[in-house]
């Protein structure tokens, strides 16, 4: 008897987002909120690598305009992207940002 494969958290995450390539764009939105609170912008990076890794880094790469490489580089757990090399991923990911007015608290 086999024992079962381990299935990393990342692999299951990846399988999702090719299962429901539409759940990118929830995935995306609630790493951004979470972007101020401890961990999230490192969260964040994983969330869009993810994303690039299920639609196919080398494609997603091709679609920002930046070499396969950076993209890696950039979306690892020591990547420190650009405002520019960030906004690019998400382009060549296929999603947009969106920015709302929160209620002032007085």
């Amino acid at each position: 008897m086999k024992a079962p494969r381990h299935v990393s958290h990342d692999e299951v995450v990846i399988g999702m987002l090719k299962a429901d390539p539409d759940f990118a764009n929830e995935y995306l939105a609630v790493a951004l909120e979470e972007a101020d609170s401890p961990g999230g912008q490192t969260a964040l990076l994983a969330a869009l690598r993810h994303i690039a890794e299920a639609q196919g880094m080398s494609a997603v790469a091709a679609r920002a305009g930046i070499p396969r490489e950076s993209l890696y580089r950039a979306l690892s757990p020591k990547g420190n992207p650009t405002i520019k090399t960030f906004l690019a991923v998400v382009r060549g990911a296929g999603l947009h940002l969106e920015v709302s007015r929160e209620p002032m608290v007085a």
